[in-house]
């Protein structure tokens, strides 16, 4: 039996209704919302400041950075947000808001090779924003992916999980 990659494997999170796909290399813990300090000024996709592990670290919500979806094939979730998913940006963290964290799954490459880029759905000025604001997150907010449903249908097969 081959085991999989860490560069294969993804934390599966619900934003909206949509389902996005972190690469788990980037990701530090998932954890409950914390309090958030909100930054005058800042984008409407950013929160605030939360003090994780004693240090304040960004918050950035998903939904607001991707906009409304039109998608509706995954779970109706409750509207306040459920979980924080902290992710490794070489010596900084930032925190990503999310509705759910469904798990980790093995995304095989060539199934990855065709699953849309998360930032796909998010206009290009909010990206050009982001790339502003921390370099390393554009660079791991890249490199996330949208699933598609039929993908998520694939993954949710009992023995498609890694």
């Amino acid at each position: 039996m081959i085991r999989a990659g860490e560069n294969d494997r993804f934390l599966l999170c619900c934003i909206g209704s949509r389902i996005g796909a972190l690469a788990l290399r980037d990701v530090r813990e998932t954890m409950r919302p914390l309090p958030v300090e909100s930054l005058a000024g800042a984008p409407s996709f950013v929160r605030g400041l939360a003090t994780i592990r004693g240090f304040p670290t960004p918050v950035v919500d998903v939904g607001r950075l991707l906009g409304p979806s039109e998608s509706s094939f995954a779970p109706t979730l409750s509207p306040s947000l459920a979980r924080f998913v902290s992710l490794e940006l070489g010596e900084r963290t930032a925190a990503l808001a999310v509705d759910a964290v469904l798990g980790v799954r093995s995304v095989p490459s060539g199934v990855l090779l065709n699953i849309p880029p998360l930032l796909q759905e998010a206009c290009a000025s909010v990206v050009s924003v982001v790339g502003s604001l921390d370099a390393r997150l554009l660079l791991v907010l890249e490199a996330a992916r949208l699933v598609p449903q039929s993908t998520w249908s694939a993954m949710e097969v009992p023995g498609a999980a890694a």
